[in-house]
Order: C-alpha cells, then sequence, then structure tokens
C-alpha cells in the first residue's frame, strides 16, 4: 500500500505556476513517482482526495486528473474539496493518493 502526503504544484526549481492545471499536472507527476517508488503505477490507485481554491478550478484539477488515469481502464473513487486556501497564496490545487496492489 502507498499513501501519499498532499502533493503541490510546485516545481524543483521552486517555481509555482499559475494555472490549476499546471500546478494539479506537477502534483500528479509527484505522484506518479511516488507510486514508481512504491513499485506501483496509476492503475493501482484505490482513491484520491483533492483540494482546490476555487469552484473555477475544478475542471482545469479534473482534466488533469484524467489524463494522470488515461489507459487505466479504471476509476478510484475521489473526493474534491474546495478549500480557502493553502500555506502559500499561490496554490490552487493540492492532491494526495491511496494506491494497493
Amino acid at each position: 500500500m502507498v499513501v501519499t502526503s498532499g502533493q503541490l504544484g510546485i516545481r524543483t526549481d521552486d517555481s509555482i505556476p499559475e494555472s490549476c492545471y499546471e500546478q494539479a499536472v506537477i502534483c500528479f507527476e509527484s505522484i506518479r513517482e511516488i507510486l514508481r517508488d512504491g513499485k506501483m503505477e496509476p492503475s493501482d490507485v484505490a482513491h484520491i482526495s483533492a483540494y482546490v481554491t476555487s469552484r473555477e478550478y475544478m475542471a482545469d484539477y479534473m482534466r488533469a486528473r484524467d489524463e494522470f488515469l488515461a489507459g487505466t481502464g479504471r476509476v478510484p473513487s475521489s473526493t474534491l474539496v474546495i478549500v480557502s486556501g493553502f500555506t502559500r497564496e499561490e496554490f490552487k490545487v493540492e492532491v494526495e493518493v491511496m494506491a494497493a496492489k
């Protein structure tokens, strides 16, 4: 089993893209690496919890999520919550997953 902590949309050079979609893609890239370290892949994800700071970001988040899950043949359970903010104002999305093999 792999359970990730919340992943934020921050690049390895500490830059944070403006768009929620780009931040979500980074979140899922980080999750993909964590899964790989645990000898798992996106098809092993059983649940996704996501947090966005505005309803307007829901579609961008879901687009990145769907790209992450593309080709897995699986739709894990999920929770999407709108929150007032994160530790840094520029963050728009945070994602965590539970995976099992």
